[in-house]
């Protein structure tokens, strides 16, 4: 402690002073901090299981409801709901015949659902589950020129199994969709809106 004296206008001030601490050299000056929580090795990690539940069918929505497709590659046309599969998607159909739609699975938050049905008695809907949409592995062509080869330039297309059962389908519908009068000129057109329509308060 030392006393320092300062004139401020003949008067004395005076300032005491604190020595100041000496630090060695490597000496720690601040310990580790511990942390706040501690692991816990005694419990086994928390396994999360993961459970598809498939989401609950609309009430519009019954086998043979004609349906507007809002997405994807056909939106704006109307196609034939057939039934719901394990994963909650929506199984459908133009027919191919009528409109070019082929068998596909859409998921019905993108779809509206209309008041004119078809209707599908005596009509068999082939055993068809979500395994039934799973690409091929296609097989690596040891070289590049496999990759622009004009065999994969068209893409591998749809299976004979598809076809057979997409033909199989339409023969069963048509006969159907004959006996309801503009019907099929009905699924033939397409869904869209124009400047001042109110889809609001359209009645599909």
């Amino acid at each position: 402690q030392s006393l320092l004296r300062r004139p401020t206008h003949g008067l004395a001030c005076y300032i005491y002073t604190m020595p100041k601490e000496t630090k060695k050299k490597g000496a720690k000056t601040a310990e580790a901090k511990t942390p706040r929580f501690y692991p816990a090795d005694d419990l086994p990690p928390a396994k999360v299981k993961m459970v598809n539940n498939p989401c609950k069918l609309r009430a519009s929505i019954t086998p043979g409801t004609i349906l507007i497709l809002l997405s994807g590659r056909f939106r704006g046309k109307r196609v034939v709901f057939l039934k719901q599969l394990d994963s909650g998607l929506l199984l459908v159909t133009g027919p191919y015949a009528v409109n070019g739609v082929p068998i596909k699975r859409v998921n019905q938050a993108y779809v509206i659902a209309t008041s004119q049905k078809v209707d599908l008695t005596g009509v068999k809907v082939p055993a068809i589950d979500d395994a039934y949409f799973a690409r091929e592995a296609e097989e690596k062509a040891e070289d590049d020129e496999g990759v622009f080869s004009a065999a994969k330039a068209g893409g591998s297309g749809p299976s004979e199994q598809r076809k057979t059962d997409q033909a199989a389908l339409d023969k069963a519908m048509m006969g159907s969709i004959k006996k309801t009068e503009m019907l099929e000129a009905y699924l033939q057109a397409k869904f869209s809106l124009k400047n001042g329509d109110k889809p609001h308060e359209m009645v599909f």
